[in-house]
């Protein structure tokens, strides 16, 4: 018999972990349910000492530690698994020294720069980052440091790649559940209430007019993936839309605001899965085919999931200036371990 996941979606997380948690605990109490996964869609802002505002690319004004670092230190627990993906105001230190995802917390588990992880039988694409045209084709140089922490890379070490986007396209359209994003993708608002957006948002008209809001990487996955869901932050509103693809496939997309009085940043959905026992998180590694001539060449990336092979050059990059990191550890904690017993490898 088919059995259900109870999943909160949550937008922008920005630390405020206390407040997301409580919002969830209420909505249990009056909807008389248990959530299984809460799901953050980026700006999740794991900051475990002040050490790591070196590294967080928010004026000086907003920099403030939040309630993270309390789950962070053992102090507080998370209610239920909770996963997210990396939006534009991350600890760049933090998520870069856990590139392919990992638990940055007991119960709380980062899904990597593109990942893909498999929660009850609900299988869960994450893609990391914000849209850059400029650094869209060059690799992840910044993770030749140990930290990323020097002021030309904190915000770069955020920006989506175009190796990324394609080791997750690998994965097959209509193979997954549901993709969690930052940033929207491009163009998902013609298929929703754009009118209505641009009044309650009438600075993105430009953007919606010249069919540049958002980012091209998702449009890209969007269409690669077909998945059922796909949720987004980002753009600080809550917006619906319907994407209906050739051969009768729908994308369901929702994007929900930030922590705060009167914004919907919340939203509970059910989630029809196989029959599972335990609520377990399993992870998968999509494979890229490559071939590479000589050191520093060109790497070539088909993908055939488009109907037609599709080869992108991932540029190579001469090596990174070494930064000048400055001295002391964050605060000592449990980042990159979590209830290991939970995870198991995928293919």
């Amino acid at each position: 018999m088919p059995s259900y996941l109870n999943v909160m979606i949550e937008g922008c997380c920005h630390g405020a972990l206390d407040d997301i948690y409580a919002a969830l605990r209420e909505v249990e109490r009056r909807r008389g349910v248990k959530v299984d996964l809460l799901i953050c869609c980026g700006d999740f802002q794991g900051l475990r000492s002040e050490a790591d505002f070196e590294a967080l690319a928010v004026p000086a004004k907003y920099r403030e530690m939040n309630s993270f670092v309390k789950y962070y230190r053992g102090e507080a627990e998370a209610p239920c698994l909770t996963v997210f993906v990396g939006g534009n105001h991350e600890a760049s230190n933090q998520l870069g020294s856990l590139f392919y995802g990992g638990w940055v917390a007991p119960n709380i588990y980062y899904m990597g720069a593109a990942g893909c992880v498999n929660v009850g039988g609900w299988r869960l694409v994450g893609a990391s980052g914000i849209w850059h045209k400029r650094h869209y084709q060059l690799n992840h140089y910044e993770l030749r440091a140990e930290r990323v922490d020097v002021r030309d890379v904190i915000r770069s070490a955020y920006h989506v790649r175009e190796v990324d986007v394609f080791r997750l396209a690998l994965l097959g359209e209509r193979t997954v559940d549901a993709v969690v994003s930052h940033d929207w993708p491009r163009g998902v608002e013609q298929y929703g209430d754009a009118a209505g957006l641009a009044r309650r948002k009438p600075h993105f008209r430009d953007e919606m007019q010249r069919n540049d809001l958002g980012s091209p990487a998702n449009e890209i996955l969007l269409n690669a993936l077909k998945p059922a869901h796909w949720f987004a932050a980002h753009l600080h509103v809550k917006f619906a839309a319907v994407v209906r693809h050739q051969g009768g496939a729908a994308t369901r997309f929702l994007s929900l605001s930030k922590v705060l009085p009167d914004h919907d940043f919340l939203q509970l959905l059910e989630a029809r899965i196989g029959a599972q026992e335990v609520v377990s998180l399993e992870l998968h590694l999509a494979r890229i085919r490559a071939a590479i001539d000589s050191p520093g060449a060109d790497v070539k990336v088909r993908v055939e999931q488009f109907g037609q092979a599709l080869d992108s050059p991932l540029r190579s990059l001469p090596p990174a200036p070494d930064p000048q990191v400055p001295a002391g550890d964050p605060a000592a904690g449990p980042t990159g371990s979590g209830p290991t017993s939970q995870v198991t490898s995928g293919g």
